[in-house]
C-alpha cells in the first residue's frame, strides 16, 4: 500500500480529533512514522489498524470511520492534481462507473507496484446499476462506498446511495456486489439512441484486421487460441491450439478465468502476463529485495507485503476483450507493456515488432531518451525526500521538547486552549473545591547562613527534583516554588473526586523523600513541615511574561497559615480535608483548636499513617527519622529539666535574716513546718519567734516550689536532692541564737 492513502488518514485524524490521539495511536502501534510519503509503500494492514484503534478510542463503528475517511481522501487528492483525472474519467456518473476500473491504469507509472482493486458493471437500469468490488485487501468496502459517493456528490452533482447486496470471500479475494441507486438518465439517452441509429454493414478480410494487431489472440468458448499475431508467434512458435490459461497469467481485473466473465467485463483492461520468463536471469533488486525482508523481518508493518511482482524479463500484455457474434470467439486487441529499452532486449523484440498505429514505438523510444534524466531527477528527489524526513524527525523532536516544557510551566489542559487561540480572561476558572499543599525546610534561615548561595541552590535543586519525580505517580498539579516553599494542588485544572487523598499520599511521599537530603555541613538530614486545606478556589493565567497558572482565594492562605503552625516531619490538616479522607485508611490526631484569620476558629489534625487495605499500617522511611528525633527531643528536655532542678536546689538555700531585737530567724522550707533549731550539743531548745518577725522570710520559703519531673525516675533523684539540701541546710545552721545566750 502506498503512502498516499496513510497520509489522507493521518490528516484526517489530526483535523478531527488531534494531535494527541494521532500521538496515541502511534505509541499503541509502535509506529516510528514522522513522515509518510505518498510514494513510499507500507504494510498492507496498517490503514486497517489504524481505523480500528481509532475506533476503540474514540468509541465509533469502524465502518463509519472507512466511510469518514474515503470521503475525505476524495478532497486530499485534490492537492496532489488527481481529482482532474477523476473529472476526465466520463461525462457523467455511469461513465465514471463502467470506467472505474482503468482508472488505476492511468495511475501506474506513478506507483508501479501499485495492487488495485477490480470494478464492473452489470444489470444498469434508469434507477442505477449493479456493481461488483473485488480486492485483495479486506476491511475497505467502506472506504470505496465513501469514495463513491463523494465523487458523485462533487464531480457529477449527484446523490448516489449503495447499498452492500452481498459479500463473501473467495480464497484470498473479497468480492462485494453493491447496489447503486441514482438517476441512471445517461443509460436512458443511450438505449434510445440505440434504437434510432442505422447499422453499417461494413466487411473487412481477417487478416488485414489481424495485421493492424500484431498481438492479438483469438479464443474460443474453450479458451483455446485459435489464433493469434504475426509478433506474439515469433515469440511462441506454438502458441495456437493451446490453452490461454497454460501460457498467460491473468494480472488484472481481478476475475476467474472464465468465458462467462470474460465477456461480463469486456469494459475492463485485461492484463496477462507470461508464466515463464523469456529469458531468465537473476535481478538485483529481486535479492536486495529479499536481503531487505530477512534483515528486517520485525519491521513487517511498515515495510511492503511480499509478493511476486512482473519484472521486465516477462512479456506482459495489455488490452481489451471484445466478443465477435460472427465468429463465435472472443478477439483480444493487445498491446505489450514496455517501458525502455531494456525491456526489448530482455523480452527479445524489436522496434518494427510494435504497430505503427499505437504509440508503443514512441513511448519506448522517447522513454530511452529521457530514462537518464528521469532517474537523475528520481534519485535527486530521494535524496530530497531523505533529507525532508530527516528534517521532519528533527523538527518533531524540536516541538516535543518545546511542549514538554510548555507543559511544565502550564497544564496542557490549559495550554492546549491557549493554542486553539482563546484568551488567557476566557480561561479563568472556578473549582469548588480542590486540596493545596504548602511545605518548607525547617531552620532554612538557619542553614542557608553557613553555607555558600551555590551550597544553597544545590540543596534545593536535589529537594525540588524529588519532589517532582514523585508527582509522576500522583495527580497532583505543582503550582510554583518560592525559596524553600513548594506548592501543590489536586483537583486543578483536572477535576477530580479524591483530590484530598492525592495530596496527602503526595505528601507522604515527599517526607520520605526529604530524609534522603541532608545538610552540606553537619551531614543532618533536611526536615520539612506540610500544611493542607481543601475549599473552593479560582485559577486562572496571570501575566503574559513567564505567564503562570495561578490559584486565588482563602483556601491558599489557610493552607500556608496551617504549614506555618505545623511541625517537622507532620502533616497538618484542617476538618475539612479530614473530612474528604477515608478514615479507615488513615490514622489521625486532632490536634487543638487554633484561630486563623484572626476570628476563624477550626480544628486541625495530624495525619500519622496511612494503612494497607488488610489494615495494616504502611512503615515509612521517614518514621524512622522521626522517631530518633522525638528521642533526642525527650533527651535534651531532660537534660534541660535537670538544669533548671539544680539551679532551683541552689536557690533554695537562704542565709539567715538578722532582726531588730537580736533574734535570728532561721530559713525554712515548705517541709519544715516545725523546726526546731538544734544545738551543737543536740539539746533540743524551742524556737523563740517575737511577735514582729519579718514575714519575708516565709513568703521565700512558700514561694519555692517542687519542680514537676517526666517520669518516676527523675522525680525519686529529685527528691533525694532536696532531702540532701535539707540535711546541709540543718547542719549548716547556728547552734544557739543571741537570744539564748542571754537568757
Amino acid at each position: 500500500m502506498y503512502g498516499l492513502l496513510l497520509q489522507s488518514a493521518i490528516e484526517i485524524i489530526r483535523a478531527k480529533y488531534g494531535q494527541e490521539v494521532w500521538e496515541q495511536i502511534k505509541s499503541t502501534l509502535h509506529l516510528d512514522l514522522n513522515s509518510v510519503s505518498a510514494f513510499h509503500q507500507y504494510g498492507e494492514t496498517l490503514f486497517v489498524r489504524i481505523a480500528k484503534l481509532l475506533g476503540e478510542l474514540r468509541n465509533e463503528p469502524i465502518s463509519d470511520l472507512m466511510d469518514t475517511f474515503g470521503i475525505e481522501f476524495v478532497s486530499y487528492i485534490s492537492n496532489y492534481g488527481y481529482d482532474r483525472v477523476l473529472r476526465i474519467l466520463g461525462h457523467n456518473m455511469r461513465d465514471f462507473l463502467n470506467g472505474l476500473d482503468n482508472l488505476h491504469e492511468y495511475m501506474r507509472y506513478t506507483y508501479p507496484r501499485m495492487r488495485p482493486p477490480s470494478f464492473y458493471v452489470e444489470k444498469e437500469n434508469a434507477h442505477g446499476l449493479t456493481l461488483h468490488y473485488r480486492s485483495r485487501r479486506r476491511g475497505f468496502v467502506h472506504y470505496v462506498i465513501g469514495q463513491i459517493t463523494e465523487v458523485g456528490r462533487r464531480f457529477y452533482d449527484t446523490n448516489v446511495q449503495i447499498d452492500i447486496v452481498s459479500e463473501r470471500e473467495e480464497f484470498d479475494i473479497t468480492h462485494v456486489v453493491f447496489e447503486l441507486k441514482f438517476e441512471n438518465t445517461a443509460y436512458v439517452k443511450q438505449s434510445t439512441t440505440d434504437k434510432d441509429s442505422n447499422e453499417l454493414d461494413l466487411a473487412i478480410d481477417c487478416h488485414i484486421f489481424f495485421e493492424l494487431f500484431p498481438f492479438h489472440m483469438v479464443i474460443s468458448e474453450a479458451l483455446e487460441i485459435i489464433s493469434a499475431g504475426d509478433s506474439l508467434t515469433q515469440l511462441f512458435p506454438n502458441i495456437v491450439g493451446e490453452l490461454i490459461r497454460d501460457i498467460f497469467n491473468l494480472v488484472r481485473p481481478i476475475i476467474t478465468l472464465n468465458w462467462s466473465q470474460i465477456v461480463l467485463h469486456s469494459n475492463n483492461v485485461f492484463e496477462f502476463s507470461t508464466i515463464e520468463p523469456l529469458r531468465k536471469q537473476p535481478n538485483e533488486n529481486d535479492l536486495e529485495i529479499n536481503d531487505a525482508r530477512q534483515q528486517h523481518d520485525s519491521e513487517l508493518l511498515l515495510t511492503m507485503t511480499g509478493h511476486r511482482d512482473v519484472h521486465e524479463e516477462y512479456l506482459r500484455l495489455r488490452g481489451q476483450m471484445l466478443y465477435v457474434h460472427e465468429w463465435k470467439a472472443i478477439i483480444y486487441l493487445a498491446t505489450p507493456v514496455l517501458e525502455n529499452l531494456d525491456a526489448m532486449f530482455n523480452t527479445g523484440l524489436f522496434i518494427n515488432d510494435l504497430s505503427m498505429h499505437d504509440s508503443s514505438r514512441d513511448l519506448v523510444l522517447a522513454g530511452t531518451q529521457q530514462s537518464a534524466e528521469l532517474k537523475l531527477a528520481l534519485d535527486q528527489e530521494k535524496q530530497k525526500s531523505k533529507a525532508l524526513e530527516d528534517s521532519m524527525k528533527k523538527l518533531d523532536a524540536e516541538m516535543k521538547k518545546t511542549d514538554l516544557l510548555l507543559y511544565q510551566m502550564i497544564p496542557k489542559k490549559i495550554a492546549d486552549r491557549l493554542r486553539s487561540g482563546e484568551k488567557a480572561a476566557s480561561l479563568c476558572e472556578t473549582f469548588e473545591s480542590c486540596t493545596i499543599l504548602f511545605s518548607d525546610v525547617v531552620g532554612f534561615t538557619t542553614i542557608c547562613a553557613s553555607l555558600t548561595p551555590m551550597e544553597v541552590v544545590s540543596i534545593l535543586n536535589e529537594m525540588y527534583t524529588k519532589f517532582d519525580k514523585c508527582l509522576e505517580t500522583h495527580n497532583c498539579y505543582k503550582v510554583e516554588t518560592i525559596g524553600d516553599a513548594y506548592m501543590l494542588a489536586s483537583g486543578v485544572p483536572e477535576r477530580a473526586r479524591n483530590h484530598a487523598s492525592e495530596i496527602i499520599d503526595m505528601a507522604f511521599d515527599m517526607l520520605d523523600s526529604i530524609v534522603t537530603v541532608t545538610n552540606p555541613t553537619n551531614n543532618e538530614k533536611l526536615k520539612i513541615r506540610i500544611g493542607c486545606h481543601s475549599g473552593p478556589v479560582v485559577a486562572g493565567i496571570a501575566g503574559i511574561k513567564m505567564p503562570r497558572y495561578c490559584l486565588f482565594g482563602d483556601t491558599v492562605t489557610t493552607a500556608n497559615k496551617l504549614e506555618q503552625t505545623s511541625r517537622a516531619l507532620h502533616i497538618h490538616v484542617t476538618d475539612s480535608t479530614y473530612q474528604l479522607l477515608d478514615r479507615k485508611t488513615y490514622d489521625v490526631q486532632e490536634r487543638p483548636k487554633m484561630t486563623i484569620n484572626g476570628a476563624l476558629t477550626v480544628t486541625t489534625y495530624f495525619i500519622l499513617n496511612k494503612k494497607d487495605r488488610s489494615g495494616k499500617i504502611i512503615v515509612r522511611p521517614f518514621q524512622a527519622v522521626l522517631i530518633d528525633m522525638k528521642r533526642q527531643d525527650a533527651e535534651e528536655a531532660k537534660i534541660k529539666q535537670s538544669m533548671n532542678l539544680k539551679n532551683a536546689n541552689i536557690q533554695n538555700i537562704v542565709q539567715p535574716v538578722p532582726k531588730e531585737n537580736g533574734i535570728i530567724q532561721p530559713p525554712q522550707t515548705q517541709n519544715d513546718t516545725n523546726f526546731m533549731p538544734i544545738e551543737s550539743n543536740t539539746i533540743p531548745t524551742p524556737a523563740i519567734i517575737h511577735k514582729d518577725v519579718d514575714p519575708t522570710a516565709h513568703f521565700v520559703q512558700r514561694s519555692l516550689i517542687k519542680p514537676k519531673l517526666a517520669d518516676e525516675q527523675s522525680l525519686k533523684a529529685a527528691e533525694s536532692i532536696i532531702e540532701q539540701n535539707n540535711s546541709s541546710k540543718l547542719f549548716h545552721r547556728p547552734h544557739r541564737s543571741r537570744a539564748c545566750d542571754l537568757l
